[in-house]
């Protein structure tokens, strides 16, 4: 990762004991109205989420640093998620959305802000082939960078998408559960396969947003307990992340944080587990273990 700049310990933002616990949120999303939006775009949200809100949605449930994810519908233009970024240098990382063809100072420019990755956002994408979104000569650079590529795709589209990232040398994480057809749940073919991805040990899977799967979805629900398990089972605890999915677009009227930490905890009773899912794991695979 690339040398962080040096922070004040004066900052408002940085006023949060970061040794009093080490639990990472490694997917949300910070935006405000009036931003220059994708051309290509399902959604976009009619109120402000800024940095100062998340911080203390951290804040409030002693959870110590996030990994701020690039939105959809801002596009490639990350320059409000890399200004949050240089806010808080050492509370939180980010993933970037990048053009095709995006060359190795830009990328570069990225990772000192504390960019750690890549998002490949394929939901309702056409099904085209790896490179019609991101180039090989990319890719190349994201892996000299020591990033990852994060991937949101559907479960059905998703074992091909993962398998070439993979051939090209590339970590992966995959989004929200592997986004299993709400319909077919694990019984679906993609989310077998994505299973069997465990075994290469270069994919992680962020638990997170339940309710993209299974709307409405709350701690006692099934479906989301049996596709936990299975996950558990096929890539161990050591490879899962917790994310909060902050602040829940299109969902934002039934889910908040608090619903996350929850689901959380039921899903991983064992306090132990919970550690390596919240804290272990993603402080080491965006860089926190070195700040």
């Amino acid at each position: 990762m690339m040398e962080k700049s040096e922070t004040r310990a004066s900052d408002p933002l940085l006023s949060h004991s970061l040794a009093r616990i080490a639990s990472v949120d490694t997917h949300a999303h910070v935006f405000e109205r009036g931003l220059p939006l994708a051309r290509q775009r399902r959604y976009v949200p009619g109120y402000d989420a800024p940095l100062d809100a998340y911080l203390a949605e951290l804040d409030a449930h002693r959870v110590s640093r996030g990994v701020l994810v690039q939105p959809s519908f801002l596009g490639t233009d990350c320059s409000y998620l890399l200004d949050a970024l240089r806010r808080a240098p050492q509370r939180l990382r980010g993933v970037a959305v990048v053009e095709r063809d995006c060359g190795f100072d830009a990328l570069t420019e990225m990772a000192y802000a504390g960019i750690v990755g890549i998002r490949l956002n394929l939901i309702g994408q056409a099904d085209l082939p790896l490179e019609n979104w991101v180039s090989v000569q990319t890719l190349r650079h994201v892996r000299e960078l020591g990033w990852h590529v994060e991937v949101h795709a559907e479960a059905a589209r998703l074992p091909g998408i993962v398998e070439q990232l993979l051939e090209a040398g590339m970590n992966v994480a995959v989004d929200h559960f592997g986004r299993p057809d709400p319909d077919l749940g694990v019984c679906a073919a993609g989310f077998h396969q994505l299973l069997e991805l465990a075994r290469t040990h270069c994919v992680w899977v962020k638990i997170s947003a339940a309710y993209r799967n299974w709307p409405h979805c709350r701690a006692d629900d099934s479906a989301t307990l049996e596709a936990f398990r299975l996950l558990k089972e096929a890539f161990g605890v050591h490879r899962l992340m917790w994310g909060s999915d902050w602040p829940h677009t299109q969902f934002e009227v039934h889910d908040r944080f608090a619903d996350a930490l929850e689901l959380l905890n039921a899903l991983l009773p064992d306090g132990t587990e919970r550690g390596v899912v919240l804290a272990d794991t993603p402080a080491r695979f965006y860089g926190f273990d070195d700040v």
